[in-house]
């Protein structure tokens, strides 16, 4: 199937390695680990129209998309070893993320946030969600952006929204724009060429200096966490100042509260 169906955009993609393509794969990130088995390089992507089993990062919460309007993809990188992987990737990738959509977009400048440890939102709805896998030195990245829906399901409409939504139903461009200026924001960012990761992100932080409810660990967990969002460390934890409390925690698994 991968060999057969798949073909090669011409995408410019600043890793120097190939942009795949099928229109429908059970799942871009399962592709993504047969291309690394077979030894394609560093950066490698496979984007699809329409993903049959897309997952998100929490089980029991698939990522939903409309074919042709959305974008999906995986990307994976082969490190030399697992201390060469970029601390707080995902968050980073967020970051890229983030500022890709401002660039396709730049009415949208200024409402674009990144909601830690992994979604992007535009005035505090779901816009892209990103998953990130490991696999020793390999790291693979799904990511899904809502691009052209023109509408969402309506258990879904008060949490997501699309690119073509927040402009208020004008014309957006070529949804393969949007994949070249994430791999591109993304390439500045693990190449140290953008700047400094921390404090750009919490310059866009959802919730920064507000106070939030957060659920620590596992979602079904039940430790819940109030207090102030003060920030990230220097690992990409969230940083929570707890009520009654004087000095920020860190917390490196968990979700806001925010639905």
């Amino acid at each position: 199937m991968v060999q057969c169906l798949m073909i090669q955009l011409d995408l410019q993609n600043p890793f120097g390695a190939p942009v795949y393509f099928e229109e429908t794969l059970p799942s871009t990130m399962d592709v993504s680990r047969v291309l690394a088995a077979r030894g394609e390089p560093h950066g490698t992507v496979i984007a699809a129209d329409f993903q049959e089993k897309g997952r998100g990062r929490i089980p029991g919460r698939p990522w939903k998309m409309d074919k042709g309007v959305s974008l999906s993809f995986t990307l994976f990188f082969a490190f030399k070893d697992f201390f060469a992987i970029p601390r707080a990737l995902t968050l980073r990738t967020g970051l890229a993320i983030s500022l890709a959509i401002e660039d396709f977009a730049p009415s949208l400048a200024a409402r674009v946030q990144v909601k830690w440890p992994n979604d992007i939102m535009v005035d505090s709805k779901k816009v892209a969600g990103i998953l990130t896998e490991g696999d020793g030195k390999n790291v693979f990245i799904g990511i899904g952006v809502n691009v052209g829906q023109k509408e969402f399901p309506e258990a879904l409409r008060g949490k997501a929204v699309s690119i073509f939504q927040a402009l208020g139903d004008q014309e957006i461009p070529e949804r393969f724009d949007l994949l070249e200026k994430i791999l591109k924001h993304l390439y500045l960012e693990l190449n140290n060429a953008a700047p400094p990761w921390r404090s750009s992100l919490e310059a866009r932080l959802y919730r920064k200096g507000e106070m939030i409810r957060f659920i620590d660990g596992a979602a079904e967990s039940g430790r819940v966490v109030e207090g102030l969002l003060s920030g990230i460390g220097r690992d990409g934890e969230l940083l929570i100042k707890p009520d009654g409390e004087k000095d920020p925690r860190a917390f490196v698994t968990g979700e806001l509260d925010v639905y």
